[in-house]
């Protein structure tokens, strides 16, 4: 199995991994904090707002009976003050428990997503690939959305409904035995249709979201890459294949809404249904009691059951829409927890070293694989002994591995076995921090990120002073271009780096890992976008300026190494040769080859000139 297809397994593995209900719940409450209060006086608020509803057809019913129909203008004042009261008090609860409820839902969603992007940071390498980027970006967005709507809908509409539907029954009990069993006929149905519709509908919505992730992922590699589609003219491409995820993502919801929307002609039928015979059980037992509340129902009893029975139906109704929402969000909440439940692969130890005395690097027998499920290591028995200060050479072909080995230095991906020594101790040892401050990476991919260039720089120290970022700006190389504009250091940078060349990048990430003064400064072929000149520069300012630091040269220009103390040559995961240039040159066919290739390409081109 490749690398690549490995990490799409754990991919999926991952997201079709399934999440216990209660450790959902768990996982989930612990995101309220400070927001947990809103969230019991949302509720509170709600219970006495659902209490008065139903308490007001009792009155109404006997300011009709006592008022009305007995002709009695007190009895109209007093119960009308009393219904005036009740209203304004549940006016008022209905009012406060809209505005604790919001408070609640965002400040929940809020330190959701908190949570979720913390965690994410904590995250290894290893882990990162277990999910994709669009992936994760889903989960931030519209997954912890979908929470937030429902939990501002539980704490609100799921406590009245089943407050409305306990009350209102018993209520009505109280007034009719026999009316009041239509109720207890109609809740099971309801409930019966909602809970098949739900064990249907539940899957659908588990690939919609994975097809959102899908959809990010898309949108973001075509925005990454959007110079080379334009340049292609691949639009039309990338249209089709946006367009057909966003099909498919039409094509679920419409298949669930559909499902969905049986739930109003079930409630409808419901209603209607208990209505139709509470009229005609009503009027039956009023025709037969001549209204007279001693031998049967009244026609004030009559108003408060109709009342009652649609209050019980439209809190069913409400439980249908929470149902609705918790189809919705449960796939949601689920795919949170995934995020939330990992445990990073790399950790602290319990009592880590807090120093990092120098830079010496130790590998001892080491084997790595990105995934438990590749057959073969990705790097394989590798030994090798660096001395503090030494500046050490890789090449090899691509896919040889060189930048696996490397990141496991500040333990980016832990070894899968045997063991690797940075300053004599084992990496597994040191505190995380202490450890990637004193290993100072510039990645093949140079990142820089909105702000201006002294704020790039100070991701490498943020306490640096103006002197020290030109210092290291003058060792990279940087310095010059960088007064070439009109604002010098405050230049802005867009998203990116976009608005710089990439050699200009490639050394202003240079000048930033500087900037931390490390004992290992590593660069995975950080110096490929620069012409040989800067880069002999680069390097002999590395030999002058730091040369307690060691540095690790990743590169494929064998000029860009071949000073350098020791070179070693990587092929498929393992050191084919080490040496000085002089000594591979003579014992190593592979570096021979590469040497000779670039040598003639470069009299080649001379040539030419």
């Amino acid at each position: 199995m490749s690398e690549s297809n490995a990490t799409e397994v754990a991919i999926r593995e991952r997201e079709e991994a399934e999440v216990k209900p209660t450790h959902v719940v768990r996982t989930l409450l612990k995101s309220l904090r400070e927001y947990t209060k809103a969230s019991w006086l949302a509720p509170g608020f709600v219970f006495v707002e659902s209490v008065l509803e139903i308490v007001i057809p009792t009155i109404m019913a006997l300011l009709i009976d006592q008022g009305v129909s007995g002709q009695s203008m007190p009895a109209i004042v007093k119960f009308g003050l009393i219904l005036l009261c009740c209203s304004t008090v549940s006016l008022f609860c209905g009012l406060m428990s809209g505005k604790y409820a919001a408070i609640a839902s965002s400040g929940f969603a809020k330190n959701l997503r908190h949570d979720l992007f913390d965690q994410v940071q904590r995250f290894s390498f290893t882990n990162i690939d277990r999910f994709s980027t669009g992936s994760i970006i889903t989960r931030l967005t519209t997954d912890v959305t979908n929470l937030q709507n429902a939990y501002q809908m539980i704490i609100r509409v799921g406590v009245r409904a089943p407050i409305m539907v306990i009350v209102a029954w018993l209520f009505s009990f109280r007034i009719s035995h026999s009316i009041s069993l239509v109720f207890l006929a109609a809740i099971p149905i309801l409930g019966v249709g909602l809970i098949g519709l739900f064990v249907y509908v539940h899957p659908i919505f588990e690939r919609v979201f994975h097809t959102y992730d899908r959809l990010n992922s898309v949108v973001e590699e075509n925005l990454q890459g959007i110079r080379v589609v334009k340049s292609y003219n691949r639009e039309d491409h990338e249209n089709q294949k946006f367009g057909r995820i966003s099909t498919a993502i039409y094509n679920y919801f419409c298949r669930a809404e559909k499902i969905m929307s049986f739930t109003v002609p079930l409630l409808n039928f419901c209603i209607y249904a208990s209505l139709i015979l509470i009229a005609w059980l009503g009027a039956k037992q009023i025709v037969a009691s001549g209204n007279n509340a001693a031998l049967g129902l009244t026609t004030g009893d009559l108003t408060a059951l109709v009342t009652y029975a649609l209050q019980i139906l439209m809190a069913m109704n409400m439980v249908a829409m929470i149902v609705v929402m918790v189809i919705i969000s449960q796939a949601s909440a689920e795919r949170i927890c995934q995020v939330l439940q990992e445990e990073s692969t790399v950790q602290d130890p319990a009592n880590p070293v807090m120093q990092v005395t120098d830079g010496s690097i130790d590998f001892d027998h080491v084997y790595f694989r990105y995934s438990d499920q590749s057959e073969k290591p990705v790097l394989d028995d590798i030994d090798l002994k660096i001395a503090s200060g030494q500046t050490i050479g890789i090449v090899g072909g691509t896919g040889s591995a060189k930048s696996s080995l490397v990141q496991l230095i500040p333990r980016l991906y832990d070894v899968t076995s045997g063991s690797l020594k940075v300053g004599g101790k084992d990496v597994r040892e040191y505190d995380l921090e202490v450890l990637r401050d004193q290993v100072a990476m510039v990645l093949q991919k140079n990142i820089l990120f909105s702000g201006t260039i002294a704020e790039n720089l100070r991701w490498g120290n943020p306490n640096a002073t103006d002197d020290e970022l030109r210092h290291a700006c003058i060792l990279a190389q940087a310095d010059s271009f960088i007064q070439e504009f009109p604002k010098k250091y405050d230049t802005y940078i867009e998203q990116g780096g976009s608005n710089v060349s990439g050699g200009q990048r490639q050394r202003l990430c240079i000048a930033r890992a500087l900037l931390k003064k490390p004992r290992i400064l590593i660069l995975d072929d950080s110096t490929s976008a620069v012409d040989t000149k800067t880069d002999q520069l680069i390097r002999q300012a590395f030999s002058s300026e730091i040369p307690d630091t060691t540095k690790i040269i990743i590169a494929q220009r064998v000029a860009s190494v071949q000073d350098s103390d020791m070179i070693i040559v990587m092929d498929e995961g393992r050191i084919l040769d080490t040496g000085t240039h002089e000594l591979l040159l003579k014992s190593s066919d592979e570096y021979r080859s590469i040497y000779e290739s670039q040598t003639n390409k470069q009299a080649q081109g001379d040539d030419l000139q």
